[in-house]
């Protein structure tokens, strides 16, 4: 389990790095200051959870128990839904697509599945 957690981090911290490009070098073309923001927020938790994904890829064999396990899916989730929501967000607003009102929920959804996953880690993390 802990190289998928490792890949997927580094799979997702490159595309943190695509995404961070994009908005600086293709967004500000198309989008005002603040949805340019938005989406930074969006790369920028993305890239925070990489490493968080990471550790608990590192640290698997270690702590190996469920709360360790669970902390890297939450982890997942989390980038999932917050960051993929702030994304959709942005080319919602920037393309002015009608009926994606609902996207702004799963924002704090995925920001509850960071908060999750952290405790879910500390908790994981265990004497010997």
């Amino acid at each position: 389990m802990h190289k998928v957690y490792l890949k997927t981090a580094a799979f997702l911290g490159a595309l943190s790095i695509i995404l961070g490009a994009f908005a600086a070098h293709g967004l500000k073309n198309i989008a005002d200051e603040q949805t340019i923001t938005i989406f930074n927020k969006g790369v920028q938790y993305q890239f925070y959870h990489v490493f968080a994904l990471a550790l608990v890829g590192i640290l698997f064999n270690t702590y190996s128990n469920k709360l360790i396990r669970v902390s890297g899916v939450l982890f997942i989730l989390g980038i999932g839904l917050f960051s993929g929501s702030l994304y959709i967000y942005t080319f919602k607003t920037i393309y002015a697509v009608a009926g994606l009102n609902w996207i702004v929920f799963l924002t704090p959804i995925g920001g509850l599945f960071f908060i999750a996953g952290w405790l879910c880690f500390a908790l994981g993390i265990k004497e010997k």
